[in-house]
């Protein structure tokens, strides 16, 4: 590949990601680098490409004919697809991984390309002292190749659709509550194989990340279960889930599982004593702290077992949090208003810095804060709304947003409540 082959690189915006824009820009490069490898591979790229492939050939395989065979048929949609396939029939996987062999090898090597320079970056952090905390959701889409190639394990019909599908009941980001639409785990059929698609997946995830936060862990004490030809997810109900045995199944294979439980919404008192049972530290919010409701997460309230955010992922900026909750009276007017002021001891000139302070001199063994709140921005940089299907995790971040102001008074704070050994 050469210098010039960037020259077509479309124009991004500074602030967005045009997703689309730079997967069409992305996919020539591989390519064409695919292309090049074919034929001019020195034996050591091949044995290293081999070796990847045999130690990931569990999913690997599976996922290399999924790709190939949504280009094939023009959708991730399997359940449109020959019902040979549909029903993963040995003959018609035996065909298409023939038929499909180049477009498959392709599929190999993009992910072969991605997980030699995720361990490149995942080495040098390490030997700067960072640590990686990934990110793991308890399910997966319904249009996936896990789904596809293990439906033994989730509750679908003959023709592989959904019979039920997750969610969550009426909460903080919505009256109707969330429909998901991952299909559900057959939870009695997992346990009967020994969890084994749990072990592998935690297993293959620990070898990315140094920690994982596991979303929605109160689905394993029970989830919210919605028939799948729901309009919204107040037709749901609570089920049972598997409690702490894909967790133990887990452990006895690889050790310690270093597990964040997201243990946020609507939670109770049994899946705080499951994730107590598994040792798993929690996570405090304080923009839901100030709420009437939100006592669980106040200040004075937040444990040393726990990860403490100023918002996550999910709530808006704390700068366009605390705008909205002056212009609206949101979360409970003025006497609410009237608690957080109390708290800071401040007008709240900078809403941010208040709350990272906050976080920061609190008892949590972690506090984290999002950077669009270090750089003190408004809702325009919010990362993603639950339920808005579009226009969520677009915005990022550029190296000159970050200056050496903001960067020494972070550096002051970390090291004045102690978080910091230098």
């Amino acid at each position: 590949m050469q210098p010039s082959d960037l020259l077509d690189a479309p124009e991004f915006s500074p602030n967005a990601v045009d997703y689309q824009a730079v997967r069409q820009f992305k996919e020539r490069l591989f390519a064409k680098s695919f292309r090049y490898f074919v034929a001019n591979a020195e034996k050591t790229q091949v044995e290293a490409l081999d070796v990847f492939r045999e130690k990931n050939h569990w999913w690997l395989d599976d996922y290399a004919l999924f790709t190939a065979l949504i280009e094939q048929f023009g959708t991730p949609n399997w359940t449109k697809w020959d019902a040979e396939l549909v029903q993963r029939r040995p003959q018609a996987i035996a065909y298409w991984t023939q038929t499909l062999r180049d477009r498959i090898e392709f599929a190999v090597y993009v992910q072969f390309l991605f997980f030699q320079q995720w361990q490149h970056l995942r080495a040098l952090a390490e030997r700067r002292g960072v640590i990686i905390l990934g990110d793991m959701p308890i399910f997966v889409a319904h249009e996936s190749a896990d789904v596809w190639s293990q439906q033994d394990d989730f509750y679908l019909d003959d023709q592989g659709q959904p019979t039920v599908i997750a969610g969550v009941p009426p909460d903080y980001f919505s009256e109707t509550g969330q429909l998901w639409d991952n299909p559900l785990y057959r939870w009695d059929h997992m346990a009967a194989t020994g969890y084994d698609w749990w072990v592998k997946r935690f297993r293959h995830t620990f070898s990315l990340f140094n920690i994982v936060r596991l979303d929605h862990f109160r689905g394993f004490e029970s989830y919210w279960e919605v028939p799948a030809s729901a309009v919204t997810a107040t037709e749901g109900h609570w089920v049972r889930g598997p409690g702490a045995a894909p967790f133990r199944a887990a452990e006895s294979q690889i050790g310690e599982l270093r597990i964040v439980a997201e243990d946020l919404g609507s939670i109770t008192s049994q899946v705080h004593t499951l994730r107590d049972e598994l040792g798993f530290p929690g996570m405090r919010v304080l923009q839901f702290g100030f709420d009437p409701a939100g006592v669980y997460h106040r200040p004075d309230n937040i444990p040393h077992h726990c990860l403490v955010y100023t918002g996550t992922h999910d709530n808006d900026t704390t700068v366009g949090w605390f705008r909205h909750r002056a212009m609206t009276g949101a979360g409970g007017g003025t006497e609410s208003g009237d608690l957080l002021l109390k708290y800071l001891g401040t007008e709240s000139q900078e809403i941010q810095w208040d709350l990272i302070g906050l976080a920061f001199s609190s008892r949590a063994d972690t506090a984290v804060v999002p950077i669009q709140d270090v750089l003190g921005l408004g809702s325009e940089a919010r990362m993603n709304t639950p339920g808005q299907p579009e226009g969520n995790w677009t915005w990022r971040y550029r190296r000159e947003m970050l200056t050496s102001e903001i960067e020494q008074r972070l550096r002051e704070l970390t090291k004045r409540v102690g978080r910091s050994e230098t």
